[in-house]
């Protein structure tokens, strides 16, 4: 086989790689079957924009309550996922059985029976007639075939599995701890189908309502060129240093990875690119591709979408989406800048060379001032923006929106001209290594910028909703399509606007149709996702769990920590991102609250499933499921378990960071301010880069072992310094119960109080755990604050408090404290010295460990030694 024979066969099997795990892998031949492929995504995705757009309210016409929008989501889902998918690896790739159409109108039709006979079923609560059990009953089937067709049996088998535990849960066969009195076929499946507790529960109603968007929005984005324009930019920024491919991977992913919900996708996207010229420069075929892997999933861990789990995470913990956010950047920064000291780490370890030879503290000081300035800069100018949005809507009143749409257009138009000055880049791959300088690449696509600017402005400024928000970015995007090339022709003189303009209506097409058929597997994720979620409120499984992990652990916090830790890679293996988090935030989440208390730890419930939502996700990089490991092997053509161990070494680091987070909320950024804020991303970033050079066994020069484990030591102080102060002196003592309303009236806002409880769980089990309650805004009396925080009402009996009301789904439910439980004591933290001492001492650690290395690096002859 020639060379040529070769590369095209491997890019074939790419394009296999990313059907069969985005859009679907059939490729019909006929007229029929390739319109019907065509227009039903095209319809799908119009129909999405309608919903999220003002218009239906406006002109009063399509308007659609959120069940019925869940069930035509979920309809186009199933159809497609028939349609699109082959069912076996022996079915037809370019026609579809006649068979598999009409499997896929009967599913269709039982995903959007609640669409046309909703007010029947509305009618009918808790009694279902025989119609309604036989669609639900087809619906639940066709729904997990299609969860099955395009997204592999992983899921689907998640999903028997639970559904098993519904109806036979009652079995001798199972020991007394798991056993449960079962549920019949119509209580099942009025659960499951007809009500918003299963499948069209708020795991798929955040699918219809803003999930759909926003992968639309990615898809019309790299549609306009925006994904070619990242990886060059970091190629061009980057390539020039030791080991730069690797490193421009690295960013290239990260760009790519912010608005990607798929870190499969993401590594197929830019690995195509990056992972040959990773080997060219001297990584190994393993080596390059963990290098991808690691960067593509840390991408799904980075805001503002998180591969949409940052909008899931704002109905399960009942946060705001701008908390998310802030809870979840520095985590996700810090990990990104030790992945790129760790691939120059490599490259140091290989002698690798790059045309420029910039010194080790000097390269990463200066990749943290970028970082920093392009954060300065993005925030600023939102806060700028937001402060001239306000101007204008105060000089002008009503009509300030047209002056502001106006204004953006302006310079939308300057900023296309700006590009227009320039050649467009080239698509090739061939075109990475002669790339023009970094500032000509820059203004190529600086429009570009513009409708992320545009999403990130409206979701954290104006705090508009995410559905509104991404409805918005999208149209900005539809724009940027279908008018980019006309302006830039005019620009340049060219002519033709009308052919550009024709150009720009099939690229929007092409977004469109893509942007759906990427959706297909991420609806049926989710509409599976709600079947896991039915059984567990149905059945109690949940407290299974939490009994299952104590029995592991022994009671042990720490073990038990771990143990949630490897379940939730287990539960995440072979799932899409937010079927992971939906799967391991219902399981193990209420796991990590409920023994936690009981164990002395306690926070916030956001960093509960900030943990199990990062070990959920390493699922993609652990053997053997490993996909994303896998889809990396496929283009370096190394051994996907080697890849996939080596990916997990490389990511050692986002495993680490849960469980200092759990103990060290402050790297969430929660109840933090401004300034401490950025004291604590420089102290954890400077840890999270000793901690890498600890583990890769380099810092200076080549690390003796007493060197890499005191550098680990001084990043596990400089992240968790109150550990060895909690040896010394306690953190909290004791006050009494009946000080809690005073407590919660004078604590500042953004305030929570730590609280024993004791009571019975609904199994009868005694419960005697510490719990965080947070308060709603300061200025009301401690009960009303409580009430306001955490949905909880107190009641005075003899002198004893006790859990009077909660509110339905507020903070007190979720964390599952119960009625007539009683507040035996409040803790309160106690006077003593500041934690950070201890930097002081790790610091010299540090600084030991330099200067040896330092003075081993002028004597080559100690470095023979050790190597």
């Amino acid at each position: 086989m020639s060379q040529t024979e070769t590369t095209m066969t491997a890019d074939n099997d790419l394009q296999d790689i990313v059907a069969d795990s985005d859009t679907g892998g059939r490729v019909p031949h006929d007229t029929f079957s390739i319109n019907a492929l065509w227009y039903i995504p095209l319809v799908w995705s119009l129909f999405q924009l309608w919903i999220a757009s003002p218009l239906p309210f406006l002109l009063r016409f399509g308007v659609l309550n959120d069940t019925q929008t869940r069930s035509i989501h979920l309809a186009f889902a199933v159809l497609l996922a028939f349609l699109a998918f082959p069912g076996l690896k022996s079915s037809p790739r370019h026609r579809i059985p006649r068979a598999t159409w009409i499997t896929a109108a009967i599913g269709a039709a039982a995903a959007s029976y609640l669409y046309y006979a909703y007010t029947g079923v509305a009618n009918r609560t808790g009694a279902p007639n025989s119609t309604d059990l036989v669609m639900a009953g087809i619906g639940i089937v066709t729904l997990m075939e299609a969860a099955r067709r395009s997204l592999g049996f992983p899921l689907m088998g998640v999903a028997l599995f639970f559904l098993g535990y519904v109806f036979f849960g009652s079995s001798d066969m199972l020991p007394d701890v798991v056993r449960w009195k079962g549920a019949s076929f119509q209580k099942a499946m009025s659960h499951m189908w007809l009500t918003t507790e299963g499948v069209f529960g708020v795991a798929l109603g955040v699918s219809s309502g803003f999930v759909f968007l926003f992968v639309l929005f990615g898809a019309l984005l790299n549609q306009a060129g925006a994904g070619n324009y990242f990886l060059k930019l970091a190629f061009a920024t980057l390539g020039h240093l030791r080991g730069g491919p690797a490193k421009a991977a690295v960013i290239a992913s990260a760009a790519t990875g912010l608005i990607s919900g798929s870190s499969i996708a993401n590594v197929v996207t830019t690995g195509t690119f990056t992972i040959p010229l990773m080997k060219k420069v001297g990584f190994s075929a393993t080596k390059a591709g963990a290098i991808e892997v690691s960067s593509s999933i840390n991408g799904v861990l980075t805001p503002p979408v998180m591969g949409a789990v940052a909008f899931l995470m704002t109905e399960y913990v009942g946060i705001s989406y701008v908390e998310v956010v802030k809870t979840a950047i520095v985590p996700a920064a810090i990990s990104y800048i030790a992945l790129v000291y760790i691939v120059h780490l490599e490259a140091l370890k290989m002698g690798m060379t790059g045309t420029s030879k910039m010194h080790p503290v000097k390269f990463m000081l200066g990749a943290i001032f970028i970082i920093a300035s392009c954060i300065v800069i993005a925030g600023g100018t939102l806060f700028l923006t937001g402060q001239l949005v306000d101007a204008v809507e105060a000089a002008f009143g009503g009509a300030a929106t047209g002056i502001l749409v106006a204004g953006l257009m302006l310079i939308y138009v300057l900023a296309v001209r700006f590009a227009a000055s320039g050649p467009d880049l080239e698509m090739s791959s061939d075109s990475l290594q002669h790339l023009p300088p970094t500032k000509e690449i820059f203004k190529t696509g600086v429009h570009y910028l513009l409708p992320i600017l545009l999403l990130m402005y409206l979701l954290m400024i104006e705090r508009k909703s995410p559905a509104l928000s991404a409805f918005w970015s999208t149209s900005f995007m539809l724009l940027i399509l279908l008018t980019q090339n006309p302006l830039k022709n005019y620009f340049r003189k060219l002519g033709n606007i009308a052919g550009a303009l024709d150009q720009g209506l099939r690229e929007i097409g092409e977004g469109l149709v893509t942007g759906a058929r990427n959706m297909i597997g991420l609806a049926a994720a989710m509409g599976v996702a709600g079947i896991i979620v039915g059984a567990v409120t149905l059945t109690g499984v949940g407290q299974v769990m939490a009994e299952f992990v104590e029995f592991l652990s022994g009671g042990n916090l720490l073990a038990m920590l771990f143990f949630v830790a490897l379940i939730s890679i287990i539960l995440g293996m072979g799932l899409p991102t937010t079927a992971n988090y939906i799967v391991v935030s219902s399981l193990m989440a209420g796991v990590v609250v409920e023994l936690g208390a009981q164990s002395g730890l306690i926070v916030p419930l956001v960093a509960v499933h900030m943990f199990v939502f990062y070990f959920g996700i390493m699922a993609d990089v652990t053997p053997p499921v490993g996909l994303a490991s896998f889809a990396a092997a496929a283009i370096s053509k190394g051994d996907p378990l080697k890849t996939g161990f080596q990916a997990f070494f490389y990511s050692i680091r986002t495993a680490a960071l849960p469980f200092l987070f759990i103990f060290n909320t402050d790297l969430l950024l929660i109840n933090v301010g401004p300034v401490q804020a950025v004291f604590v991303f420089l102290v954890a970033m400077v840890a999270m880069l000793l901690f890498a050079a600890g583990t890769m066994g380099w810092f200076m020069t080549r690390s003796r072992l007493w060197e890499s484990v005191a550098l680990i030591l001084v990043a596990f102080t400089l992240f968790r310094p109150g550990f060895f102060l909690d040896q010394i002196a306690p953190e909290f003592e004791a006050r009494e119960a009946s000080a809690i309303f005073q407590m919660a009236e004078d604590l500042g806002d953004d305030a929570s109080i730590r609280v024993r409880l004791a009571g019975e769980n609904l199994n009868g089990d005694p419960v005697d755990a510490k719990y965080l309650l947070p308060l709603g805004p300061k200025g009301a009396a401690g009960a009303d604050r409580l009430l306001n925080g955490a949905g909880l009402e107190l009641r005075n009996e003899d002198g004893k408090l006790f859990i009077d009301n909660l509110e339905f789904a507020g903070v007190a439910e979720q964390l599952g404290l119960d009625f007539d439980w009683e507040v035996i004591e409040l803790d309160v933290k106690t006077e003593r010295v500041r934690k950070e001492v201890f930097y002081l001492p790790a610091l010299a650690l540090l600084a030991l460990i330099y200067l040896a290395q330092t003075r081993r690096r002028k004597h080559p002859e100690a470095l023979e030694e050790v190597a």
